[in-house]
């Protein structure tokens, strides 16, 4: 293999507004997904948060990043326009993370994930450390980690104060309710509105609970803690810790795997305001 597919011919860079939607087929099960900015160098694969389909990503962030690298982002098994049943476990989606960038034809990869997405991401650097080069975690956090096996009652919480007033779930669940939160979270759904054309499917009802199944799993599992050279991000005053406040406890074997692993306050990167979710969903 090689970090740049032979099979698929070189595209145009794209943006989110245009990007097509492709589909690979891994072991009879079509995962979609979009390719974005120059075909050459190691890609970063963006893994998504809970309930959230390839119209997810902000597209300032994916067209920013695509400036100068490939950026690969995808829908998890059973969710949007991908086939198949969604897994409930975080292992079940890690593994077929890794069947998904080897099958797009990449032995290299760099990984971004956010929230659900940062939970899968260890896992694949953990159980396959020859593939990842570098990965950013953002509001996410380990298994165990304090908090995450509260993610149902927080996320029906807010869902449920979305319907009462009217708005998208995503303004209660990323962003603070002040001022500038209320202006950053309507900038944001309007970013998310860009793309007109070959838009995503929405997360069905089953999906969306085999997803808070996953997510339940990981924060009832044996804990262990990201040291801060592996690098999961937080900010002061928010309900989920920074990085470095676990680093007391036990190693976590990505940075025993991957001590070379890219750490960095990405947060801030991913949408303009953002509070740290009370859920690393």
């Amino acid at each position: 293999m090689t970090n740049a597919p032979s099979s698929f011919p070189t595209p145009a860079p794209s943006s989110c507004k245009n990007a097509p939607t492709r589909a690979v087929s891994v072991h009879g099960v079509d995962f979609a997904y979009r390719q974005h900015g120059p075909d050459d160098g190691v890609p970063l694969i963006l893994l998504n948060h809970l309930s959230a389909v390839l119209d997810n990503w902000d597209p300032r962030v994916v067209d920013g990043l695509a400036a100068r690298r490939r950026v690969i982002t995808y829908d998890n098994r059973g969710v949007g326009a991908s086939g198949g049943s969604t897994p409930d476990t975080i292992e079940a989606m890690a593994r077929d993370t890794v069947l998904f960038i080897r099958a797009v034809g990449y032995d290299r990869v760099d990984l971004l994930g956010l929230s659900m997405g940062g939970f899968v991401a260890q896992v694949v650097a953990a159980q396959e450390p020859d593939l990842v080069r570098k990965m950013i975690l953002a509001g996410t956090g380990p298994a165990g980690g304090p908090g995450i096996d509260k993610v149902t009652s927080l996320t029906i919480k807010d869902i449920l104060k979305a319907v009462a007033t009217r708005r998208d779930p995503e303004q209660f669940l990323f962003f603070t309710a002040t001022e500038s939160g209320r202006r950053a979270a309507h900038a944001f759904l309007d970013r998310l509105k860009e793309r007109t054309d070959d838009r995503d499917k929405a997360i069905s009802l089953s999906s969306f609970r085999a997803q808070l199944k996953a997510i339940h799993r990981w924060g009832v599992a044996a804990r262990t803690w990201l040291p801060p050279a592996a690098g999961a991000c937080g900010r002061p005053g928010s309900r989920w810790p920074p990085g470095p406040a676990p680093a007391r406890a036990a190693p976590y074997p990505v940075r025993q795997q991957r001590p070379s692993a890219l750490a960095r306050p990405a947060w801030s990167a991913v949408s303009a305001g953002p509070r740290q979710p009370p859920w690393p969903g």
